[in-house]
């Protein structure tokens, strides 16, 4: 289950955008995978590793980069990485010594377009 991408919903596989939140109340398997992805996010430190790789220029970074920002150790910070790509947020690869990270826009489009109410629904509120 460690390698298992999370179905993020909010998007078909052709990527057009489909009906999110507001459309029709979650089933409890969406409402599990939706919970896993929000709890990845759901940390500071992680939050934080998700905008530094984002905002990085040339869109990956390396983990000797990420380390010294925050006040913990190596591993931890690992840790928090490894539950981002666990959720299938961000994905890595291994060039020697150090592994490089970067963001998968495409679970984060889907995300948002899963969050993302219609108009329709911001006008009646």
């Amino acid at each position: 289950m460690a390698n298992q991408k999370l179905k993020i919903l909010g998007q078909d596989g052709d990527d057009v955008c489909c009906e999110g939140l507001a459309a029709a109340p979650l089933d409890e398997e969406q409402a599990a995978d939706l919970a896993k992805i929000f709890k990845a996010l759901g940390d500071p430190v992680r939050l934080r590793l998700m905008s530094m790789i984002a905002s990085r220029e040339g869109g990956e970074v390396c983990v000797c980069e990420l380390t010294p920002a925050f006040e913990l150790s190596q591993p931890t910070i690992s840790h928090h990485l490894k539950l981002l790509r666990q959720a299938g947020l961000i994905d890595c690869e291994r060039r020697g010594t150090w592994v490089y990270y970067w963001i998968l826009p495409t679970a984060l489009d889907r995300l948002a377009g899963f969050l993302a109410v219609p108009r329709a629904a911001k006008a009646s509120v």
